[in-house]
């Protein structure tokens, strides 16, 4: 059993224990996934960037598969302050993304891919030669590292009055 404190967020597969909530971040953290196959790195992203204190947005299944429906997120994307990419197969979505934005973009690829994907591998090599601009990769399948730099360089954008202090008393 868990303690009263504590919550398993099952898609995400990750034990998310509440202790003291930080305050929420005016600055967004878009996670935007490629495929429903990349949900549990995506979700895990987004428990990790809301559990400190980061305001989330969501946009799924807007790999390039079918482009229209990412463009049809484009003011949600726009709107971002920093953007966390998921995609397995080719991760051609983080290269996409970050041509359309002028903000800082976390690709995150998964190991969801068959034929020639290596277990995520071809995704990370073609997020790591993206010519995007703004383009940072983690690696694959850390849906938590990218919650977390999301976070971090979300609060960046935060007036000094609204971050935790680090001083003590």
């Amino acid at each position: 059993a868990l303690s009263p404190q504590a919550e398993y967020h099952a898609m995400a597969r990750i034990v998310e224990v509440k202790q003291h909530p930080p305050p929420q971040t005016n600055g967004v953290v878009v996670v935007a996934a490629a495929g429903t196959s990349d949900l549990p790195v995506a979700e895990e992203a987004v428990v990790t960037a809301r559990a400190l204190g980061s305001t989330v947005q969501t946009v799924y299944d807007v790999g390039v598969a079918g482009l229209h429906r990412l463009l049809d997120t484009r003011d949600i994307l726009f709107a971002a302050r920093v953007i966390v990419v998921v995609a397995g197969m080719e991760g051609a979505l983080a290269s996409v993304v970050g041509g359309l934005v002028d903000k800082p973009v976390i690709a995150v690829p998964t190991s969801v891919g068959y034929g020639a994907n290596f277990g995520g591998l071809a995704a990370l090599l073609a997020m790591l030669n993206s010519c995007a601009s703004g383009v940072a990769v983690v690696n694959i399948d850390n849906g938590f590292g990218a919650g977390y730099m999301a976070h971090t360089i979300n609060l960046l954008g935060e007036s000094p009055t609204a971050l935790p202090s680090s001083q003590d008393g």
